[in-house]
Parts: C-alpha cells; structure tokens; sequence
C-alpha cells in the first residue's frame, strides 16, 4: 500500500472517528460530503458533493478508501468500476462509532493489516473474512516481499483442501510459513515447498522459491528483446534457476532506455534497476570477464557482471559469468537473502504529462488520476496542484508560477532523469496549449542547444488525455463544435502576431468554427477586437459567440453573445471564447431551455428522405 488513505465522511456524525483516524494514519485526509452550494467544513481537508463519483474516482487513482459508514454506500458505488482483484487498493467499512472494521475490497494488498490496525486505534473488532488469513494466518495465494508462488493457479486448489480438512506436509525453509498456523503432518498427500531449485508444482504441491538472484543485462543498440530472451532462458538453465527465482535486471544506466531491456523486464514484470559506471566498477575486482574495450566504451569494466553484483550487494556471487550472443550479454548473481529491489540502483525515470481537465474531478480520467496517486512528485503551476490536492497529499509537490512553463518543464525532465517517478500536472489536455508540447521539444533539443541532460533523455515518458476547455465548454452549451471547428491562441507572447493574423483569416474564409484561447491579458486588449472584425467580414453579425470561465469549477460562468454585439471587456484571460461560424444556431424555448449548435447537414439528408417517402406514397 503505496498511498495514503483517504478517510470518508458521508455523515458528520461519523468526524470524531475520522478524527481519531487521522491523526494515527500518516498523511491521511478527510474527505467530507458537502451539498452543492453550502458552507465548507472547515473539519474536512477536501470535500465532494457526489458521494458516488468521488468513491470510485479514489478507487480507480488506487487510493486505499476507508469509508466511515454503512458498507452499502461504498459496495453500491465501487460494483461498476470492479474488474481486476489483483490491482485492486484496499476498501474498508468502519462503523460510525469504530466498533466494525470490516475489509471489503484488497485484503491481500494491505486491507487486512489495515483493518487489524484501525481497529487497534479505535478499540473495535475488525472482521477478516479471507479464509486463508483467519485460518492459516497466512495468504498463501501473495506470498510477501522476496517470494514469489511457481504455480499461483493452483493455490487455490490446495487452500480448498486445507479448509476442508486435509493436512499439509512443509519442506524446505521459510520463517513466515514456519510461523503460519498451517495443518502440519509428515505423512501428508498436500504439499508446500520452499526451495531455491527449479521445482515443479501441481495441484496438490505448491512451489515458493525466495527471490535471492538478480540478472544482469548488457546489449548492443537496437538488440531485439528475442534475441536477449533467449539467451536469458539458456543463462537460467545452465545456472539451475527460474525466472520466479530473479527478484530483478539490472544494467548500466545508459541503457536506461534499451527498449530490449526494458520489454524483457515487462515480459516478466521484473524491476528494471540501473547503476553509474562507477558503482559498477566498485565490483571489478569480483567480475569473472573483465574487459578494457566495455571499459573504453562506458566507463566500466563490465555491464552485465557488475550489475548483477550490484544488485545482490557485496556478499553476492555470481553464479552465471558472462554469456554473449552477437548482441547480448547475460550475467547472474545470487544474494545470500532476498533481494529488496527498492533498495538497490536507481529505476529508469518516468515522466507522466497529465492533462486533469478544467478542474472538476469527475471530468478526470481514472488514468490520469492513477498516474497521479503513484507518483513519487508533482510538479505544475500551483493552481492545478490545488486541484488535485486529493491525490498527491504526501508527496514532493513542485510549484512553479505562470511564465515559467520551461523551467517547470525542464526541472520535471531532470528530476525523471534522477529516477524518479514524476507528474507534470496541465489544466486540461497536456497537449493543447499546454506542457505537452515543451516536453517534447526539449527532448529533441541538442543539449549544447538547451536541450535537457542525457538523463533526462533516457526517462520514460507518457501522456494522459484531459478535457480541454473548448471542448468542455462546447459540452456545457449544447453542440457548437458540431460540424469542422478549429483553435486558434491569441497570445503573440511565442508566436508573432502577424502569423495568428494569418491562421484566423484563413479561418474566416474556411468557415471554421474557432475556439479562442488566451483571448486576452491586461496588457493585450487589441487582438480579440481585431479577430471579431475580421470575422464579420465573412460570416453574419448575428452568429452565436459562447464566452466561459472556470468550466467545470464552483465559480463556473457562461454567457451567449453574437459577434457584433462581443465587448473585449466581457473577457479575461481565464475565459474561452466560441465563435460560431455561418451555419452555427442559438436554440431553446428561450427560458430555461437555452443551447448552441452547429448543424452536420442531416437536415439535407432529412429532407431527402421525406420527399423520397412522400413520392412513393
């Protein structure tokens, strides 16, 4: 259980429980229920007015819920979003005055111990009801850190019989079964082994092997990831090992981003850890096949060897010297105990451009909300932290003022760069008028051009989709972006005026739709006033223009207009501005039904239709 739990209130009796909670569990929230509209709660550190949405938002973030109400509420609201048991983050139903602690959902990703220990805190009883856990004091189906289960299909099969009676014979060493309250007898037909030799399992016998052995890795550029597989399956062979025996690959960090590497760690959903050439060389008196020429080439005396000893520390062995293809190269070492892979290396770096959307949690995407619970920092414009203070409580928060997009953006690079796990946070889609962009700019970028470090340009880096503010403003009013529409930035801050001049007669011409980003600033009031002239050169004053600010938010405005009749002082830097084109309508009954829209042309085909009918008939 990687972040922290969020603490639900639905109903204020239940906050001196919370309370109580809080104050125990490090870098937990309370997230209260509040109306729409009233007072804030000043006892809540984040509020929500849909009980229902913002559950299964923290679920899907994999935030860990411990709900302070009836196990109904959150069993109701969590069943359409249940898919995978094993992603799952822990749910927990407490009762309002703490005497049940009931785990509902992730009880063998720390739900239980969870439980144990908030009923520990609150004088109360916690109900596990996972058979494994109450019976047999152990989960046999997740073994924990630095194991792993050979035949996890077949857990199952030997728990039911266990259940029902039949007795289990232990072979081999393993002080957490040892301690389990497993039904022992020496003449059992079940079977439980703990060995590091490549020993089968079956439904009657189950197999956990410590994970003690680490693989080093080294490639040419461009090695496929089949040719690296196969030398690893014949590496483990020969050294007498299975691949659930590897606790982690290692190599040299400039392989960071070795596709090959990083496809074989994925494959087998082993850690990938890297090392400098100098840690590497703190091994060289160990290595079996030193080599000046890897040493000319990278700074050490040898990739796969030396990581591999790294990784198992320095009462490692290497149990697998050296073995090559014509563009791979394949060490093993064995560790005296398992292996924590937390603690050794550093990972690949990963930097995650993430577009939250206007601000409303519930137009986030769940992908975007996870990214943002499993990162290790933020970083972003301080603003659009706030609006996601729900997930990153706890965690490095990096906040940067507006006009400083390219040092927010090179500082994230370079923090991904260092290993970490990082979300650049943007306001709507990260790729439009937003981070995105940059990132991507400044990875192409020589570095003797501004260019980021050669770190940095080894990071992984991925991009989560968010609603921008044209299309959530569309959304809001009816249809407007109906039919062929584009966007245009009225800011000349990075592009020159007489270029946004050109795009938006074009525009006009082409009868697009627009979409006005950045419509104005205090020192920019010409260019909107210049863009709704141009525009009735080409299209009739009375076309609809749709003015919004703070889409989605509490302070939420949006107003219709016509071009002849849009005022530059009706706007400010935080509105999008929608101008309709010839074709787009203002519809409704004129009271509380009120909508723009621009038509597809299914009126024509329509039309078509009945004639068609009406001349048969």
């Amino acid at each position: 259980m990687d972040a922290a739990p969020a603490i639900l209130v639905i109903s204020p009796v239940a906050l001196k429980t919370a309370q109580k909670l809080s104050s125990v569990l490090d870098e937990s929230l309370i997230h209260g229920f509040a109306r729409q509209g009233s007072e804030p709660n000043v006892d809540y550190q984040f509020t929500f007015a849909d009980s229902a949405e913002h559950l299964r938002t923290l679920f899907q973030s994999g935030t860990p819920i411990i709900g302070i109400c009836a196990a109904g509420i959150l069993i109701r609201a969590l069943a359409p979003v249940l898919t995978d048991k094993r992603q799952e983050p822990p749910v927990i139903a407490v009762s309002e005055d703490g005497s049940s602690v009931v785990p509902l959902l992730g009880g063998h990703h720390g739900a239980n111990a969870l439980a144990q220990q908030i009923s520990e805190v609150l004088q109360g009883h916690a109900a596990i009801t996972t058979a494994g856990d109450t019976v047999f004091k152990v989960a046999l189906d997740e073994p924990p850190q630095g194991w792993t289960l050979a035949n996890p299909s077949d857990a199952k099969s030997v728990m039911a019989q266990m259940l029902a009676g039949e007795t289990v014979k232990l072979s081999g060493q393993a002080e957490w079964l040892e301690s389990a309250a497993l039904p022992l007898a020496d003449d059992a037909e079940l079977e439980i082994v703990a060995t590091e030799e490549p020993v089968e399992g079956h439904s009657t016998k189950l197999v956990f092997h410590p994970q003690t052995h680490v693989v080093g890795l080294g490639c040419s550029r461009g090695c496929s990831v089949e040719e690296l597989d196969e030398l690893l399956q014949k590496g483990m062979e020969q050294a007498n090992i299975t691949i659930g025996m590897v606790s982690a690959f290692t190599s040299i960090d400039l392989k960071a981003d070795e596709v090959a590497m990083n496809q074989l760690a994925a494959r087998y959903e082993k850690p990938f850890r890297l090392f400098t050439a100098g840690e590497l060389n703190e091994h060289k008196d160990r290595l079996q096949t030193p080599s000046d020429v890897v040493f000319a080439e990278v700074g050490c005396y040898g990739v796969s060897e030396g990581s591999a000893l790294a990784g198992t520390g320095p009462l490692g062995e290497l149990v697998l010297a050296k073995q090559k293809t014509a563009n791979a190269t394949v060490a093993i070492a064995k560790a005296p105990a398992p292996v924590n892979t937390n603690l050794i290396g550093r990972a690949r770096g990963r930097l995650h451009v993430i577009g939250i959307g206007p601000g409303q949690e519930a137009w986030r995407t769940p992908e975007a909300s996870h990214w943002l619970a499993e990162a290790d920092e933020v970083v972003g414009y301080g603003l659009y932290l706030d609006l996601v203070s729900s997930l990153i409580k706890g965690k490095q928060r990096h906040a940067f003022q507006l006009g400083a997009e390219e040092e927010r953006v090179r500082f994230a690079l370079e923090r991904a760069g260092q290993g970490h796990n990082v979300a650049l946070v943007c306001s709507g889609d990260s790729g439009v008028y937003a981070m995105g962009a940059l990132v991507f700019e400044l990875l192409d970028r020589a570095p003797n051009k501004s260019g980021v470090s050669d770190a940095a340009r080894r990071v992984e880096v991925a991009s989560a989709p968010g609603i921008s503010a044209m299309i959530a403003l569309s959304n809001r009013i009816g249809a407007p972006l109906g039919h062929d529409f584009c966007a245009i930035s009225l800011s000349d801050l990075l592009t020159p005026w007489e270029t946004i001049q050109q795009r938006l007669e074009g525009a006009a011409i082409g009868d697009f739709v627009i979409g006005f980003y950045n419509p104005v600033s205090k020192r920019r009031r010409t260019q909107l006033a210049w863009a709704r002239e141009k525009l009735l050169e080409h299209r009739p004053a009375e076309t609809p223009v749709i003015l919004g600010a703070n889409i989605g938010r509490d302070n939420e405005t949006i107003t219709t207009t016509t071009l002849k009749d849009l005022k530059v002082d009706d706007v400010d830097m935080l509105t999008t501005v929608i101008v309709g084109c010839s074709q787009t309508r203002l519809g409704g009954n004129g009271h509380s039904l009120h909508f723009v829209y621009t038509p597809r042309g299914y009126a024509k085909k329509i039309d078509a239709q009945d004639k068609q009918a009406e001349s048969v008939a």
